[in-house]
C-alpha cells in the first residue's frame, strides 16, 4: 500500500524515515534488547534518549543558556492553565492578543487564574488579519503578554516578533514551532504541542527563562510547576517517553535536512505554490490577509460549498488527505508542515486545477 499525502492539522504527518528508523528499532533499541516504550524513564537507556533530544532542540532554536527546556504532558490546551499558574507571579492580570481559536482558548482559560486584558483583538475582520502592533493596549504592569504565533484553525500566522519592552513575551508555538528560525531571547516563555512538527500526541514542549521560575500559585499541581519540572530534569513524573523519543529522531532528520533556515525556505515554497494556486482563480477563495497567511495551516473555501463533498471524495481518491477544514470555520485547510514533501502539494495543486475545470 503507497503512503497518503496527509494535510492533517494534528496529529500529523510525519518524516518517513523517521517512521522507518522507529520500525527498525521498535523490538530492539541499538542492541538493548527492549523497546524504547518499555523502557524505564530512569534508566540510563532513556536518559540518554531525552538529554539527546533535549541537546538537539537547543542547538536547532540556538535556545540561549538561560532558559529550560522542559518535556511535558497535556499539548497546548494544557498549557493554557499551567501558563498562568506559573507566569503570574503576583501580578493581577496577563495581556492577550485575540487571534482566532487558540488565543480565545487560552484567554477563557486564563480567567481561571487571574485577570485578562484582551489588548488587541482580529474579531471584527472575523479573524482573517493580526491586529497592527500600533494597536495594541498593553498593560506595562501586566505579568506577560501571551501572543498564539500561529492560529491552526484559522490559517494566521505572525510574521513578526512583538516589541512588548520588559513584559515577557509567552508565545504558543504549537503549529510552527521548528518551521523557521526563532530569536528565543526576545520571548519569556514558549510553548508547544509536539503533534504537529515535532512528532506523536502527548508531548509539549516547554521553554522557559530562567528568572521566570519560582512564582507558581500555591493550586499549582507539582508536575505542572515549572520548576519542580526543570529541578528534575522533566523527570518529577513519568514523562511521554516514547514521543520523546520520535521527537529526538525528527530533531536529527530537521538538522540533517539543513535546520530550521531550510525547513523555513521550504515552507516558504510549500506556501507559496498553494497560494498561488488559490490566487489564480474566483473558484477558491483563500480568506486570510496576504500578510497574514500562514505557512503552516492554509484556509480556503470553494466559490459553492455544495462542491465540498465531491472535493473531498475526489482528494481522498488521489491519494490527498485529511484535507476538510475544522468545523468552527469550515471550507478546506491544507496543513503544510515540515514532513510535508514539496510533491504533495504539487499534487495538491494538480487536483485543485483539475477539480476547477471539471466543476467550474
Amino acid at each position: 500500500m503507497s503512503r497518503v499525502y496527509n494535510f492533517s492539522a494534528g496529529p500529523a504527518a510525519l518524516p518517513e524515515s523517521v517512521l522507518q528508523q522507529a520500525a527498525d528499532e521498535m523490538l530492539d533499541w541499538q542492541g538493548s534488547g527492549m523497546s524504547v516504550m518499555e523502557m524505564s524513564h530512569r534508566g540510563r537507556h532513556f536518559m540518554g534518549i531525552a538529554a539527546e533530544a533535549q541537546a538537539l532542540l537547543r542547538e536547532l532554536l540556538a535556545v540561549p543558556a538561560n532558559y529550560k527546556v522542559l518535556f511535558m504532558q497535556g499539548g497546548g490546551l494544557a498549557e493554557n492553565a499551567i501558563v498562568p499558574m506559573n507566569m503570574l507571579r503576583g501580578k493581577a492580570s496577563a495581556d492577550f492578543i485575540d487571534t482566532g481559536v487558540w488565543a480565545g482558548k487560552s484567554i477563557a482559560e486564563a480567567r481561571k487564574y487571574g485577570g485578562v486584558n484582551v489588548a488587541a483583538s482580529a474579531k471584527a475582520t472575523n479573524y482573517t488579519t493580526i491586529p497592527p502592533r500600533d494597536s495594541w493596549r498593553l498593560d506595562p504592569d501586566a505579568a506577560y503578554v501571551h501572543i498564539c504565533s500561529n492560529e491552526t484553525i484559522g490559517g494566521v500566522e505572525y510574521h513578526f516578533t512583538p516589541d512588548v519592552g520588559e513584559v515577557p513575551l509567552v508565545a504558543d508555538m504549537s503549529s510552527s514551532i521548528l518551521s523557521r528560525p526563532v530569536d528565543v531571547s526576545k520571548y519569556g516563555l514558549i510553548f508547544g504541542g509536539a503533534q504537529k512538527n515535532i512528532g506523536p500526541a502527548g508531548l509539549t514542549l516547554v521553554i522557559v527563562r530562567e528568572d521566570l521560575l519560582g512564582g507558581a500559585l500555591p493550586i499549582t499541581p507539582s508536575a505542572f510547576d515549572y520548576t519542580v519540572v526543570a529541578e528534575n530534569d522533566s523527570m518529577y513524573n513519568t514523562p511521554p517517553t516514547y514521543a520523546i523519543y520520535i521527537a529526538g529522531l525528527v530533531f536529527k532528520w530537521i538538522r540533517a535536512q539543513g535546520g530550521v533556515a531550510a525547513m523555513e525556505a521550504r515552507s516558504a515554497a510549500k506556501a507559496a505554490l498553494l497560494y498561488g494556486c488559490l490566487d489564480s482563480t474566483a473558484f477558491y477563495k483563500a480568506p486570510v490577509a496576504r500578510d497574514c497567511r500562514s505557512r503552516m495551516n492554509v484556509t480556503f473555501f470553494l466559490h459553492d460549498q455544495r462542491l465540498d463533498k465531491p472535493f473531498l471524495e475526489g482528494a481522498e481518491a488521489r491519494g490527498l488527505v485529511q484535507l476538510k477544514g475544522h468545523r468552527v470555520v469550515g471550507g478546506m485547510r491544507a496543513s503544510l508542515y515540515n514532513a510535508m514533501p514539496l510533491e504533495g502539494v504539487q499534487a495538491l495543486v494538480a487536483y485543485m486545477k483539475d477539480f476547477e475545470k471539471s466543476h467550474g
